[in-house]
This record gives structure tokens, C-alpha cells and sequence, in this order.
């Protein structure tokens, strides 16, 4: 019968029935252990009033001692698990409390460490969030800075008459009026990234002929390559191919792939763009080459305020603020697509797939 109780100790077992077990097997060894107290001949010379008062208090003693050998186990976890929580509590959110229960306080301690892994995910998101916000006035500090001290430059130049003749004050007018056009972009991209990031975007979805967009994006881009020694066609799909875009987000994001292009072609050059069919799928890829890059450069290109340097450091392309791949990427899976990047040998793919519709 002993062994029986014994088993319902077993560490194993439900906390509820450990603590029943213990409790009745402490009464059971209480009354056996004053029942033999009660019987001794000492106690028997007392008289039966003083032996009835022994032997309660022998009952009571026993099964304290008995109970808390039986339970104290259960009471050092619970120390434990008090201690690893006021741990938690004081900020070490590393810390783990100890598994050795497997019963309702093992529960309990599982539980426990999930509140410490779900706090340690919140404080280390928030610290990348803190970290990110740093890093983005960074940027965009010195992104404007620089043409924005240029055109202070250029216009102090012109308030102070200091040019020999009309060619260089006409000179330093564009020049100042360029870096103007630089800062704006840097603003509208910062705009528009600040707005896709932050899920603040209405996408106008509608069916149109993505063959005769490319076709039209590709004329309006041509006269732009020409001037960088760089040609610009379409390939493939000369039929009409339906998908649901928001068509001025969607051009945008052609815009900016096309824009790196132009930046990172090795020049004389070709930019493609092609169209196929893949199943229900339509694919646009946007292929140029350029110098080749590294695994980690590549895992790198989507990333916010990451400049890779342009093909032989072209100058006569503005400067960006690093934002170009993101902005596309981004307003890419708004149309629940990805865009993907397949490199090899400076031959670089931007791929983009659509559910074509009829």
C-alpha cells in the first residue's frame, strides 16, 4: 500500500495528486506513529487525559514532519520558479528557469520561459526599431546635405555677382537648378518609402495590357539610355497580356529597376526587358550587365541606404539615397508578388511574376 502512495509521489504525476498522496500518507504514518506513542507504557502512567493530549500532539508533530519531507520538492520549485521571476523581473530576460517538473508547474515554468522569449524578441525589435530610426535621420541628414549645401554654394556664387560672364552664370543657374531636382528626388523617395513601409498605402488595382505598358515605358525610357551609351528593348510576349496592378505604384517600381539599370550597366551597353508567359503566371524580368557582385552584396541590394558603386563611378547620374530596390520591392509585394534577384557573372535579373487575368 506504501508503494502505491509512493508511485502517486513521483515527480511525474499531477501536482494535485502528489500533494493528495502526500497528504494521506503523512495522516496514515501520523496516526500508525501516535497510535505507538499512545501505547507506551510511559504515556500509560500519565492517565488518560495527558495521553490523549500526547498523543495529539504526537499525531500533529508527525504529520508535519512527514507532509513537508513528502512536499518539499514541490516547495523548492516553487522557490525556484519566484526566484527565476523576480530574475526576469529585474531585466535579465536570458535568463531560463530550470524544466525538471513535468507535471502542472512544469507548466508553469514553460510558460514562464515563453514570457521571457517573447519579451527578449519585443525589447530586441524595439532596440532595432530605435536603431533604425537613428540610422534613417542619418541617412537622409547627409543624403540632403549634400546637394542642399551645393545650391546654397551656386546661389551665394550669383548673389555676390562672382562669375566672369554670362556662360558661367548660366552655368552655375543649372547646375543649382539640378541639384535642386536631386533634392527632390531624395524627398519623394524618402516620402514614398516612409508610406510603404508604414502599410499607410491605398493600392487602385486594374486590368490592363502589361505588354503595351512595357512597350510604352520602354519608349519613354530610350532617349535616357541613349544618353549613357545605352540601349533599351523589349523582348518577347508581342501579344496582349492582362494583369490586375495599381498602374502608377507598379511604374514607379519599373522606373527605379530601370533607373538601376542605367547606373550599374557597363557601358556601351543593352538594358532588356523581357516577357513571357509561365503557366497562369506573367514574368517580367529586367536584365542588364554590370560588374559582378558578391553573395553578400547581393543579400544586401534590397536593403534601405545600401549604394553600391556605379559602373567605371559614373558622375553624370545623380546621386540617390539608396532607396530605389527597396521602394520597388516593397510596392512589389503590395501586389502580392516578390521581386528576386538572380546574378551571375555581372549578369543581373530582376524578376517579377503576376497572375495573369483574362
Amino acid at each position: 500500500m506504501i508503494r502505491s502512495f509512493l508511485a502517486l509521489l513521483d515527480h511525474r504525476k499531477s501536482i494535485r495528486i502528489r500533494i493528495v498522496g502526500s497528504f494521506v500518507l503523512s495522516f496514515l504514518i501520523a496516526f500508525i506513529g501516535s497510535a505507538i506513542i499512545t501505547v507506551n507504557s510511559f504515556f500509560d502512567r500519565l492517565g488518560s487525559t495527558l495521553s490523549a493530549i500526547a498523543s495529539l500532539l504526537a499525531f500533529i508533530a508527525i504529520f508535519l514532519l512527514v507532509f513537508f519531507m513528502f512536499t518539499r520538492r514541490i516547495v523548492r520549485y516553487m522557490q525556484t520558479l519566484a526566484s527565476g521571476l523576480m530574475t526576469i523581473a529585474k531585466g535579465n530576460l536570458k535568463y531560463r528557469v530550470p524544466l525538471s517538473n513535468q507535471d502542472e508547474l512544469g507548466v508553469v515554468a514553460q510558460n514562464i520561459n515563453y514570457m521571457a522569449e517573447q519579451l527578449h524578441t519585443m525589447m530586441d525589435k524595439e532596440r532595432r526599431l530605435e536603431m533604425s530610426k537613428i540610422e534613417l535621420i542619418t541617412h537622409i541628414s547627409h543624403d540632403l546635405r549634400t546637394p542642399l549645401t551645393s545650391i546654397i554654394g551656386y546661389l551665394n556664387l550669383l548673389k555676390n555677382d562672382d562669375y566672369r560672364d554670362l556662360e558661367e552664370h548660366k552655368r552655375f543657374i543649372n547646375n543649382a537648378f539640378n541639384k535642386t531636382q536631386q533634392l527632390k528626388k531624395l524627398i519623394d523617395d524618402l516620402f514614398d518609402y516612409t508610406r510603404l513601409t508604414s502599410g499607410d498605402v491605398t493600392l487602385s488595382f486594374q486590368r490592363i495590357d502589361i505588354s503595351s505598358l512595357v512597350e510604352q515605358i520602354v519608349n519613354e525610357f530610350e532617349p535616357i539610355a541613349q544618353e549613357h551609351s545605352l540601349a533599351v528593348h523589349k523582348i518577347g510576349a508581342p501579344q496582349a497580356l492582362y494583369v490586375q496592378i495599381d498602374v502608377e505604384k507598379f511604374v514607379r517600381a519599373l522606373d527605379n529597376l530601370l533607373m538601376n539599370a542605367l547606373k550599374f550597366s557597363l557601358k556601351p551597353g543593352e538594358v532588356a526587358i523581357r516577357l513571357a508567359e509561365r503557366g497562369e503566371q506573367v514574368v517580367l524580368s529586367i536584365e542588364n550587365r554590370g560588374k559582378p557582385i558578391t553573395t553578400e552584396q547581393e543579400a544586401l541590394l534590397f536593403e534601405r541606404f545600401y549604394k553600391a558603386e556605379p559602373s567605371r563611378h559614373d558622375r553624370d547620374m545623380p546621386s540617390g539615397a539608396g532607396l530605389g530596390l527597396s521602394i520597388a520591392s516593397h510596392i512589389v509585394e503590395l501586389h502580392g508578388s516578390k521581386l528576386k534577384l538572380h546574378h551571375q557573372n555581372g549578369h543581373f535579373s530582376f524578376t517579377i511574376e503576376l497572375p495573369k487575368v483574362l
